[in-house]
């Protein structure tokens, strides 16, 4: 049984024009459950492309995406983006909290907008995730009245609002002073080790040497995948040889 989170089989992301560009050349990528992805690359690699990709941002020229097992090529774009909402969170280089609002506020949107929750229930959890992140006593205040770190820990509470099996983060320590990253890296490595799936690209490779598999991309390809939990690497050639074997 294959029990990956997100699947990728023969992905490329071409941009047509004068002279087409090839963005993400023929991926073919597994990612578990609980495990933490990081993917690296050169300026222009197109590692970001493939990110976006994966949280259904974009969509690709050619090849499929599984979400859960499922297919996404033949989805509408409001069943994407129901996908998007309850599965995926998303954090980014710049935090994109609205500026006019409080953390709390910021925290509480992908909530309204799934609506499965009281206004009490949603305030409570929101709350919470504030509090679990150390930023209980700035609920209140509005980004501009945030450190770099705090406002990216609350970009963080966000993308955990809605209990998504999936955190796609594009660089989200690039801004960031080496404290700030430290402490924002060590909530994406908790997260993975709570069960969720965290895929995140960054250019330090310290901070991708901490993931569980790192892949290098270069002009649209994997060029080098490397297991950096042991664990997690014995799991996953478990979990192959038990697909080849004869029934």
């Amino acid at each position: 049984m294959n029990t990956a989170v997100i699947q990728t089989v023969g992905l490329v992301r071409r941009v047509e024009g004068v002279v087409s560009h090839v963005l993400v050349n023929g991926i073919d990528l597994s990612v578990g459950k609980g495990e933490f992805l990081a993917i690296t690359g050169p300026s222009g690699s197109g590692k970001s492309s493939l990110l976006y990709l994966l949280g259904l941002l974009d969509g690709p020229t050619e090849g499929e995406i599984f979400v859960g097992g499922r297919a996404t090529s033949g989805l509408t774009e409001s069943q994407k983006a129901e996908i998007r909402l309850k599965t995926c969170g998303f954090v980014f280089q710049f935090h994109f909290l609205l500026p006019e609002f409080t953390a709390l506020d910021n925290v509480l949107l992908p909530m309204r907008t799934l609506g499965g929750l009281s206004m009490s229930q949603m305030r409570a959890k929101a709350l919470a995730l504030l509090a679990s992140l150390g930023l209980a006593e700035q609920v209140n205040k509005r980004p501009h009245q945030l450190s770099g770190g705090q406002r990216q820990r609350v970009a963080l509470a966000r993308a955990l609002a809605n209990d998504p099996a999936i955190i796609v983060a594009d660089e989200p320590t690039g801004n960031l002073d080496t404290a700030s990253t430290e402490q924002v890296f060590g909530v994406l490595r908790d997260i993975a080790n709570q069960g969720r799936t965290v895929i995140v690209v960054t250019h330090d490779p310290g901070l991708a040497a901490r993931a569980d598999r790192r892949i290098q991309i270069v002009d649209g390809k994997i060029a080098q995948e490397t297991w950096l939990s042991k664990q997690r690497s014995d799991a996953r050639t478990e979990e192959e040889s038990r697909q080849v074997e004869p029934s």
